[in-house]
């Protein structure tokens, strides 16, 4: 009888009342909920502004039918030579597609292929220079005093 006084007693001190346990638990559970939500939702924030940055850094390129490029020749890995280019050949675009493929054909070859238009850039021509200006330099004179 004892025994089970002090039991009693020790239950009634820990407050053993189970629907308020339950409903603070239960509490408790939500606010967990809820900060998972903003944590969540902050998170795609972030995405969303540091995708909009990266794509604003991103230079678009536009290639027209006939224009002349150049192909960067990534597979150059194993001691290119400091100096050497990887920008190689002479291309005209055949088609340009809308996803961002362009179709060239190698002026050297004839073949014609598929490429993703990150790795071409326009190729420029030497340009004839017209209405140039020369100003001959003479020496200084220096005149004794």
């Amino acid at each position: 009888m004892e025994l089970e006084h002090k039991a009693w007693w020790a239950a009634k001190q820990c407050n053993m009342e189970l629907d308020v346990a339950g409903q603070h638990r239960k509490l408790q559970l939500q606010e967990l909920e809820e900060i998972r939500n903003d944590a969540y939702e902050s998170s795609r924030i972030y995405e969303e502004k540091t995708k909009a940055f990266h794509d604003k850094q991103i230079l678009r390129k536009n290639f027209k039918v006939g224009q002349k490029v150049l192909l960067f020749h990534s597979r150059l890995k194993l001691f290119p030579g400091k100096l050497r280019s990887r920008w190689g050949g002479s291309f005209v675009v055949i088609n340009v597609f809308p996803h961002g493929g362009v179709e060239i054909k190698s002026l050297k070859i004839g073949k014609e292929f598929k490429v993703n238009g990150h790795r071409l850039k326009p190729y420029y021509e030497n340009f004839q220079t017209l209405n140039i200006d020369e100003a001959p330099l003479y020496e200084p004179a220096y005149v004794d005093e």
